[in-house]
């Protein structure tokens, strides 16, 4: 009777979820990362969200699975459960269609326990729209490479690495690429182009602009020293995480001494500490180094124009190599409009466009653009 009785549920079970997919409904399990129910849909998690459009940039540049978990780790991004992700995860959520905004439901069936899930047949899949965390074209031209990769079975070539990779955007808000054999940067959204020579010599007119302006650099030092005073609060605020992070774990520790928590329960619920107490121990030391660069450069007026035009004297013959550690020290991001473009360059204050266009001091490129110095 017992049997019979599981099979039954067993039998309910399954003829439910595929009613529950077509209603939009949650299956079973939950959400994919990136989303999360709320009043029973399934919108973006504010948290995980950015970290699941970061995915497809950064295999959208490097083209490399293991290069983008290994990216994500060192930059402290966790999966839901605390572990570090891994190639496989990020393959699934690539491929996982709910971040163009389609949700697929009714597509696996269990094949019992200890046993791997299978693909239904296509025919008895269920779509629901549902928000979306990245472009459909982006999308699509990740997961072409994902297929491309599969059916060669070969290691993927690594991705040549353009000077302004990651830092150039087009004004519609999109991320602007180069393409394989393209000589312009490419917007995916609204396919607006710049050449990749014409963007490097707006980015050198910047440099010339903020080394011969002394508006500029007191500017600049007057915006490193609000930038110090966030780091302050930024080094103040980690370490009050990490005293938190530690008092918890003591806690715990304290508890399964009493016998008050399984070995096990004290592992999964430790873990996730020791992770963060770990990120927050090599973040310090970062931030300390940055604030300990700022209070130098408040107090180096000087020394800051004297290595601001050596740089700019020095670039045309800098390597490719030099040039671009440069650019990911002091680029915010470029932003690439239809007849100009606005360089945000990293502790400069915001809203230098409109004192650029007041003062005249915009370039003209033979393409047409124009660069707003910001």
């Amino acid at each position: 009777m017992a049997q019979w009785e599981r099979e039954e549920i067993a039998d309910r079970v399954a003829v439910s979820v595929p009613i529950r997919a077509r209603l939009g409904k949650n299956t079973g399990g939950a959400a994919t990362f990136g989303y999360q129910w709320v009043d029973a849909k399934l919108v973006p998690d504010e948290k995980e969200a950015p970290v699941r459009a970061l995915m497809y940039d950064l295999f959208q540049e490097h083209r490399r699975k293991k290069t983008v978990a290994r990216i994500l780790n060192e930059r402290g991004h966790r999966t839901r459960k605390g572990s570090k992700f891994s190639d496989t995860t990020i393959t699934r959520l690539l491929e996982d269609p709910s971040a163009k905004g389609t949700r697929r439901a009714n597509y696996t069936k269990n094949m019992g326990q200890h046993k791997a899930w299978e693909y239904k047949n296509e025919k008895d899949w269920i779509f629901h729209d549902v928000p979306a965390i990245v472009s459909e074209e982006l999308w699509e031209s990740c997961n072409a490479v994902l297929r491309e990769q599969a059916g060669k079975k070969v290691k993927p070539a690594r991705k040549p690495v353009q000077l302004f990779g990651g830092h150039a955007f087009c004004h519609c808000g999109g991320k602007m690429y180069v393409k394989s054999n393209s000589p312009k940067y490419i917007c995916l959204k609204c396919k607006n182009k710049i050449p990749i020579g014409d963007l490097e010599a707006v980015f050198t007119e910047q440099l010339r602009s903020f080394v011969f302006s002394d508006e500029e650099i007191a500017k600049y030092l007057e915006d490193a020293s609000g930038t110090a005073k966030a780091k302050e609060e930024q080094l103040q605020s980690l370490e009050k995480e990490r005293t938190a992070v530690t008092r918890e774990m003591d806690k715990l520790y304290d508890l399964y001494l009493k016998d008050g928590i399984r070995a096990d329960a004290f592992s999964n619920r430790n873990q996730p500490l020791l992770e963060r107490q770990k990120q927050i121990d090599e973040r310090l030391p970062k931030i300390e180094a940055e604030l300990d660069i700022f209070r130098i450069n408040i107090r180096s007026k000087d020394e800051i124009i004297s290595q601001a035009r050596d740089l700019y004297s020095r670039w045309p013959s800098l390597p490719f190599e030099d040039k671009r550690r440069i650019v990911e020290t002091i680029v915010d991001r470029i932003v690439v409009g239809k007849d100009d473009i606005e360089i945000l360059l990293h502790y400069v204050p915001q809203g230098r466009s409109e004192l650029a266009e007041d003062s005249g001091n915009k370039a003209t490129r033979e393409h047409g653009f124009m660069a707003a110095i910001n």
